[in-house]
């Protein structure tokens, strides 16, 4: 993204500014609109430890759950990516309170949380603790998304449930083995047109074109 070129909103390349060691974020291309909010991980990402104020606060006694972002991620303004900091409220416990002097038992890790390329996290939609998105998944705005997401699903809803698939399935299956995120740039610009176009067909064969031409 061109972010010299004028345009409505404002957009915070994740790249550029995430300092978490715990965030993880593939590529040059993801992106916060952060127009209306503050960064990326003062207002996104929440109860994830390595930030300046949770290594001023407390000292964690587990594992950190890790943040994966892929390439190409859209990240609407005010979504929330909850990690797993907080889960020391035992369900399966009489009492949920977070007793400071039980928090090493009460803790149960929730793993990765991971946002597969070219996803689409609408505004104010939130990513619970643990959940993989898909390649192309699109989470509509307001969302609570607490399971996986399937690639290329569009999901919606609290709790966030699929409403379709933005492709059949043979085509999300020609589309996960073509593997367009991790291309190399040259191809990936080279082969734009079809990339933004609705013709899986077309995208492949003007993939195996290109690859023929370089080899």
């Amino acid at each position: 993204m061109n972010v010299e070129a004028k345009h409505w909103s404002k957009v915070e390349l994740l790249h550029e500014t995430v300092r978490n060691p715990n965030i993880h974020v593939r590529g040059t291309n993801s992106y916060y609109s952060n127009a209306w909010t503050g960064s990326f991980e003062e207002s996104v990402v929440r109860y994830l430890y390595g930030d300046d104020y949770s290594l001023k606060a407390w000292e964690p006694q587990w594992p950190i759950d890790q943040l994966r972002i892929g390439d190409y991620v859209a990240i609407g303004a005010e979504a929330v990516i909850l990690m797993g900091g907080n889960h020391t409220h035992r369900t399966d416990w009489v009492s949920l309170y977070p007793f400071i002097d039980m928090i090493g038992e009460a803790y149960i890790g929730k793993g990765d949380t991971i946002i597969g390329d070219g996803a689409w996290i609408g505004m104010r939609a939130m990513i619970m603790p643990g959940v993989t998105l898909g390649e192309g998944a699109v989470i509509a705005s307001g969302a609570i998304v607490t399971r996986d997401v399937s690639a290329y699903t569009i999901v919606a809803g609290n709790p966030a449930r699929p409403v379709r698939q933005r492709f059949p399935e043979a085509d999300i299956e020609t589309l996960l083995s073509l593997g367009i995120y991790r291309w190399e740039r040259s191809k990936f610009d080279a082969l734009r047109n079809v990339i933004c176009a609705d013709d899986i067909a077309a995208l492949k064969a003007a993939s195996e074109a290109y690859d023929a031409e370089q080899a």
